[in-house]
């Protein structure tokens, strides 16, 4: 029978695909795809504090994954309420945030577990949506174009139908074969999306799930890839190839503009490190140089972990007392390194330089 988009797809095939995925083309995109993986692994690893970007990344990935649903942020608000100790009262803002909080768990929970289960992917669109959301359990969720209300894609219906093909899932994941994981990847992915087993934030947890498999795999030691930002760039494309994949088995199109995806972000994420790290070394020896007495390794640190800092950061690194590092901000505010603002009733600094450079 011949695929129709108004019936729900409980014949979506199990991975994996029956057809040839590893072509020529495929494999020659894979070994630039997993070059570049290396260089950004390289360039984390090669930082003073590998954990120093890891939250300003993290929270850059969440907007743009959120954006992707159109839950629209700017980086000034989205800094600024995460380093703000004041109640969160935009809602795209808290809906961004629950996407980092997610990220985070699904990490740690990886650590102590090292699997993706249909389980895990619960908890994680739960913290997601803020709800107790289960698999969709009742019929009637259609995908539509936005532009012409056009139904494009139903996807599976009933619980244990939806169950049944994530075990065929976490099995494939989990399964020792000879697929490149950089492939692997691009199947699980449109796997997850084609399965659609929530009713709501299937595809902020899709893209959860990505990055966690980047960890798992061992492709990515700390999984600081900016993924959603290329999909937005090419969001068409990335909507047709997964629609070619259920009506055409156009497996190919699908896995290249994965891996093409990978390169991309992999090479924007190693050279905006490289830039942090130049403007973070420049930074540093203007303060030792006009503020010798301010200046500390552990100070420079701080001012880049986020755009947005505040005395209780200071203070928390261990750089002096509440009183002391308020001296600090200010004598760097003075000499034009920092800007303060008022939120609420506290005081929060914000470097300037490292916000347009994250912009941008």
């Amino acid at each position: 029978m011949p695929y129709n988009p108004l019936i729900p797809y409980n014949d979506l095939p199990d991975l994996p695909p029956t057809v040839e995925i590893e072509t020529k083309d495929i494999l020659k995109k894979t070994i630039t795809a997993s070059r570049a993986l290396s260089e950004l692994k390289g360039a984390i690893t090669q930082l003073p504090n590998q954990t120093l970007f890891i939250d300003t990344m993290h929270l850059q990935e969440a907007q743009a994954s959120s954006a992707i649903e159109n839950i629209i942020t700017t980086h000034d608000e989205l800094f600024k309420q995460f380093a703000a100790s004041r109640k969160i009262d935009n809602p795209a803002v808290k809906e961004v945030l629950h996407y980092k909080e997610a990220l985070w768990y699904g990490l740690e929970a990886i650590k102590t577990r090292p699997l993706l289960t249909t389980n895990l992917f619960i908890k994680l669109v739960q913290i997601i949506k803020e709800n107790a959301a289960g698999i969709r359990n009742a019929p009637g969720t259609q995908l539509k174009n936005p532009a012409t209300g056009k139904v494009v894609y139903t996807p599976p219906e009933g619980e244990d139908t939806i169950r049944k093909k994530l075990k065929n899932l976490e099995d494939f994941i989990h399964a020792e074969d000879e697929i490149d994981p950089l492939i692997k990847m691009a199947l699980i992915h449109y796997q997850f999306e084609a399965i659609h087993p929530f009713f709501d934030g299937n595809g902020r947890t899709g893209r959860i799930i990505l990055l966690l498999y980047l960890k798992l795999s061992g492709l990515l030691d700390t999984p600081a890839l900016y993924l959603s930002r290329y999909i937005i760039d090419n969001k068409k494309d990335y909507y047709l190839k997964l629609r070619a994949v259920t009506e055409q088995n156009d497996w190919q199109g699908w896995i290249y503009f994965m891996l093409d995806m990978i390169e991309n972000t992999a090479k924007t994420d190693r050279e905006r490190i490289e830039k942090i790290v130049a403007l973070m070394n420049q930074m540093s020896e203007k303060i030792q140089e006009r503020l010798p007495k301010v200046y500390s390794k552990d100070l420079i640190e701080v001012l880049f972990r986020l755009p947005y800092t505040k005395r209780q950061f200071l203070e928390k690194a261990g750089l002096g007392n509440l009183k002391t590092v308020g001296n600090y901000l200010n004598l760097l505010e003075e000499a034009g390194f920092l800007k303060s603002e008022k939120v609420g009733k506290e005081k929060l600094y914000l470097n300037f330089q490292l916000l347009e450079l994250l912009k941008n």
